[in-house]
């Protein structure tokens, strides 16, 4: 979908769920339509103490099932390009719209292709890479963004916790609803 908010060309997608689909739309966007930027909005659950609805931004990644230790000997998560297994969003468009919501906490995102339900895997994230929520589609975005040098923004909404699948399927309208306020203030900001 295309459409302009404050001069802005805005280009639309729904990737569908996992890294795969939202690696090949983010870099759909990038060469078939040549974004500037590309801000990621999706639901998440929440790996500790967020609540249900709760929008946050996304400071950074972690692609926790990223393993290639038995051949180059590093760390699990890690990729060799970036310094540390969590991959930053872009500082700048975090500070916009902490400017604009200054209420958003920044959080730090564990990503892999698996709805995460068991609590000790969500225990696991949390105590291992300082994750406060997980999905399935960051690390497919940034990584993709990254590589071809386009600045990238995640908010995410959560829209589960202890409640694991049907907690997820019960919210998951509600919280994705629960950032479109932001995506408007946003576009506006890129007057």
């Amino acid at each position: 979908m295309k459409f302009c908010i404050a001069d802005n060309n805005i280009v639309c997608v729904q990737s569908g769920m996992g890294e795969i689909f939202a690696a090949s739309a983010t870099q759909m966007l990038i060469s078939a339509y040549g974004a500037e930027v590309i801000i990621n909005f999706g639901v998440c659950g929440s790996l500790g103490e967020l609540s249900l609805t709760e929008s946050v931004i996304v400071k950074g990644v972690v692609h926790y099932d990223y393993d290639v230790s038995d051949i180059d000997n590093c760390e699990v998560a890690k990729y060799a390009e970036f310094p540390s297994v969590i991959i930053p969003t872009d500082e700048n468009l975090r500070e916009m719209v902490k400017r604009i919501n200054p209420s958003l906490k920044e959080v730090i995102c564990a990503s892999a292709d698996k709805f995460v339900a068991d609590e000790k895997k969500k225990e696991y994230l949390h105590s291992t890479y300082g994750a406060d929520i997980c999905e399935m589609e960051c690390a497919g975005v940034l990584i993709t963004a990254t590589r071809a040098g386009v600045p990238c923004l995640i908010i995410k909404a959560v829209s589960d916790g202890k409640g694991g699948a049907a907690e997820y399927e019960a919210m998951v309208t509600s919280a994705a609803k629960s950032y479109i306020s932001i995506i408007n203030e946003l576009a506006k900001a890129f007057e």
